[in-house]
């Protein structure tokens, strides 16, 4: 069985960290697991440190990260994935809605769970049942169809924080801001196979939802901000100069309209000067200059992802082929191997 890591961000959840404690043990012991506990305190104050830093002295496989002060779930993640040494790492929230007697199905999932039985690289739960309010509920589902119609992921439940992936997702997928609910869509562009399952929901038994309204409006623009990185993140000139050349061509045109009637009023001058011929000069050179703005961004833009793109691979390889030939031994190839012989250079 492949070693497990359970990373779990936590920010005032002291009354559930021992109860899902004891449920993850009791998991694993039932499915003989290997598995290690990272828990991440996101600058709680309600003392939950204490209860981590106590877990950690009395079992081995328990760890705690603490930061200094609220960072946000993405940092979280991050810290818990960077700290991580299982080749498979699962999450969930810390407030036991979660179930953790659904983590042997992740695996399953993990090893089986593609159209045709193949392996998966990231599985996402679905609570298909909710033990939520309705105010949260709604607006959720449409943001799910929203993320998948712009996206193309189709999951029915990008928020769920219980997921499992296979820990090479991590090592090209950089999570900041808020991206982690975006964490299949970010593998997904990358190659990954993703895939979910319907998992059990709990009602909330202790502490208040973390999340409030403000949380759709974020989600929308970090919607946004997946979107461009997914599409455009290599070659952002292909939209902002798209969007510059539409303005530029509008701009043009209505100038161009307006020097034809400029040349009839030549010859005829007792033509009147309609107030729509105002406009449409203002609004004209105005798409000129959005035009020459966006085309200018672009190429920064450009400039930019070249720069820093330098040391990041846009390719992502899931296997190679050993290197074989004359001179191999013991799985190494030799130099002289590669060289061709007098033989081969004079065939």
């Amino acid at each position: 069985m492949a070693a497990i890591s359970v990373v779990i961000p936590v920010f005032n959840e002291r009354e559930s960290l021992l109860p899902l404690h004891a449920e993850i043990v009791s998991i694993q012991h039932q499915n003989q697991l290997t598995l290690e506990i990272v828990f991440v305190d996101d600058g709680s104050k309600d003392g939950s440190w204490d209860v981590i830093r106590d877990l950690s002295r009395r079992y081995e496989n328990v760890r705690g990260i603490r930061f200094r002060r609220n960072f946000g779930k993405a940092a979280a993640l991050s810290a818990g994935f960077r700290a991580a040494v299982g080749s498979i790492v699962l999450t969930l929230d810390a407030d036991l809605q979660d179930d953790p007697a659904e983590i042997p199905r992740f695996l399953t999932a993990l090893q089986q769970g593609g159209p045709d039985g193949s392996p998966l690289d990231v599985v996402s739960g679905w609570k298909r049942i909710r033990h939520d309010p309705w105010h949260k509920v709604i607006p959720s589902r449409i943001f799910n169809r929203m993320v998948g119609w712009l996206t193309g992921v189709h999951l029915h439940d990008h928020n769920c924080g219980m997921k499992a992936y296979r820990a090479e997702v991590f090592r090209e997928i950089r999570l900041y801001g808020e991206l982690h609910r975006f964490i299949p869509v970010l593998a997904s562009a990358r190659g990954f196979t993703v895939g979910e399952i319907e998992i059990n929901h709990r009602p909330r038994r202790f502490g208040s939802s973390k999340y409030g309204v403000r949380r759709f409006v974020k989600g929308f623009l970090d919607l946004l901000t997946v979107k461009f990185l997914t599409g455009y993140g290599r070659r952002p000139q292909h939209l902002l100069g798209s969007l510059g050349l539409l303005a530029f061509l509008f701009g043009s045109l209505g100038l161009g309209y307006l020097a034809i009637i400029w040349v009839i009023r030549l010859w005829y001058p007792d033509l009147s000067d309609p107030l729509h011929q105002r406009a449409l000069l203002h609004y004209s050179l105005a798409a000129l200059l959005l035009g020459s703005q966006m085309m200018s961004i672009g190429f920064l833009a450009e400039l930019i992802t070249a720069y820093q793109g330098k040391d990041e691979d846009s390719y992502s390889i899931v296997e190679q082929t050993p290197l074989t030939g004359r001179g191999e031994t013991d799985g190494v190839t030799s130099p002289s191997s590669l060289t061709p012989t007098h033989h081969d250079a004079a065939s």
